[in-house]
C-alpha cells in the first residue's frame, strides 16, 4: 500500500511525488504517456516558478539543459514599448521556456532518484472505493494489463480534462466561458527573448527555448475559432504581420522548425479540490487561459501547499487528512482567485484607452516598468504599480 498515488506525471504530479518522496512518503507516480513525450503547450515558467525549480534543487539542471534565461521582455501595444526585466522573486529575475519533453523528463527523474515509483503507460479507468464511498485507490491498465493499487490518497494531477476528477465528481466551482484560441510552432534563426504584441483581437508572443529556436504563438477570440481553424496557417501568418510586423519581418527571414500547434479548448474554472481520500492539483482542479502563462507556475506553488498541509497528517488519522486537504483547498483558491480575473481579462484581448494611458505612464520610468513586468510575471498585483512615482505621472 502506497501513502500517496499522483495520477499524472508532468508538471504538477512530478513535483508533488518528488517532495512527498524526499519527506519519506511511500508514493506511486502514475501517467498514461511513455517517459519523454511531448504535450501542448505554451511551457513559460515565470519567476515564482523558477524560484521553485530553485527552491527543489532542479534550476541548475534547467539550465544544464541548454534553455536559456530570458532576462529581458518587450512588450508592445498602440504606441506603446516598454522593455526591461521583473524585479523578479527569491532572487531569480528571468524567466525560463524549457520544452516540456524536456522539462517534464527532468521532474520525473527527480522524483525516480527521491524514491517515487514511476511507471508511464498506465491508463486509470476507476477510483476504488471503501464500504464508506472513500477513495482508496485506483484501477487500471499498464502496458495493456490490468492493474490495482491503494493508497491513503489519490492526487489526481492529470490536466484539464482530468479523469480523477471527472471519477470523483468532482464538480465545478468557478466557470467561464472560454475566450481565446491559440495557434503556435518554433522558428529557427528568430532570435528573441521573450516578447509580447497586443493588439484589439489579437495577442502574439515569442519565446526563446532550446536549440536556439523560438516559440511564436498567435492567438484569437474564441468566436474566430471554426474560421481560423480552416486555414490555420494563413491565419497564424496574418494574425503576426498585423499585431507584430517587425517579428513578421523577421519571420520572413527565418523557417518553423516543427509543424504548426493549436487548441480551442481553453478552458476557464476552478473544480471542488478535495473530497474523501481523494485531492487535485495543477490544471486538474484550476485551468485558464493560457495567455498569461501562468499555468506551470502555479501548478508549482500549489503542489507546494498540498505538500506543506498534508505532510504530517498523510501519515494520521483520516480525520486529520481531510482537515489538511481543506486548508489546502481554502489556499488555493484564496490565492489563484486573483490572477485568474486578470487573466480572464486579458483574454477578451481588449486595448482600453484608460489602460494605455497607465502603459504610457510606466514605459517612462524603468522601475515602475520592472513593477509591472512583476505583473506579468504573477509576483505583484496591480496595487503595488500606484506609487507616488506613477500618481504623480498620472
Amino acid at each position: 500500500m502506497f501513502d500517496a498515488i499522483v495520477v499524472g506525471a508532468r508538471c504538477a504530479g512530478a513535483p508533488t511525488a518528488l517532495l512527498l518522496a524526499r519527506a519519506g512518503y511511500r508514493v506511486l507516480l502514475l501517467d498514461r504517456a511513455p517517459i519523454g513525450t511531448d504535450t501542448l503547450s505554451t511551457h513559460l515558467i515565470h519567476q515564482p516558478g523558477v524560484a521553485a525549480l530553485a527552491r527543489w534543487g532542479l534550476l541548475d539542471a534547467v539550465r544544464a539543459s541548454g534553455c536559456p534565461p530570458l532576462d529581458q521582455v518587450t512588450y508592445e501595444v498602440a504606441d506603446v514599448r516598454l522593455h526591461g526585466c521583473a524585479r523578479g522573486v527569491e532572487g531569480q529575475r528571468a524567466a525560463f521556456a524549457p520544452r516540456r519533453h524536456v522539462l517534464d523528463s527532468l521532474l520525473m527523474s527527480a522524483a525516480a532518484a527521491a524514491g517515487a515509483e514511476v511507471r508511464d503507460r498506465c491508463r486509470v479507468t476507476g477510483l476504488l472505493r471503501d464500504a464508506h464511498g472513500r477513495v482508496v485507490g485506483v484501477e487500471g491498465t499498464h502496458d495493456g494489463r490490468a492493474f490495482s493499487e491503494r493508497a491513503r490518497l489519490v492526487i489526481g494531477a492529470d490536466g484539464m480534462r482530468s479523469t480523477v476528477a471527472r471519477l470523483a465528481q468532482a464538480p465545478f466551482t468557478v466557470r467561464n466561458p472560454r475566450l481565446t484560441c491559440a495557434y503556435y510552432t518554433y522558428w529557427e534563426g528568430v532570435a528573441a527573448s521573450l516578447e509580447l504584441y497586443e493588439r484589439p483581437g489579437s495577442w502574439v508572443a515569442a519565446v526563446a527555448t532550446h536549440d536556439d529556436a523560438t516559440l511564436v504563438l498567435a492567438y484569437f477570440p474564441q468566436s474566430l475559432f471554426p474560421q481560423v481553424r480552416t486555414d490555420a496557417q494563413h491565419a497564424y501568418r496574418e494574425q503576426i504581420r498585423i499585431t507584430a510586423p517587425t517579428l513578421h519581418e523577421r519571420l520572413g527571414r527565418a523557417r518553423p522548425v516543427e509543424r504548426l500547434r493549436g487548441t480551442g479548448d481553453q478552458q476557464n474554472f476552478f473544480r471542488r479540490a478535495t473530497g474523501p481520500g481523494w485531492v487535485l492539483v495543477g490544471d486538474a482542479g484550476h485551468h485558464k487561459d493560457s495567455i498569461t502563462a501562468r499555468g506551470i507556475s502555479d501548478a508549482f506553488l500549489q503542489v507546494e501547499s498540498l505538500v506543506r498541509h498534508i505532510d504530517g497528517p498523510l501519515g494520521a488519522g483520516r480525520a486529520e487528512l481531510d482537515a489538511a486537504l481543506g486548508k489546502f483547498a481554502e489556499e488555493r483558491d484564496a490565492t489563484l482567485h486573483p490572477g485568474y480575473e486578470s487573466t480572464l481579462g486579458v483574454a477578451h484581448l481588449a486595448a482600453h484607452e484608460q489602460r494605455l494611458s497607465l502603459l504610457r505612464a510606466v514605459g517612462s520610468d524603468p522601475e515602475l516598468t520592472s513593477i509591472y513586468f512583476d505583473m506579468v510575471a504573477g509576483i505583484e498585483t496591480a496595487k503595488a504599480l500606484y506609487t507616488p512615482r506613477l500618481l504623480a505621472l498620472l
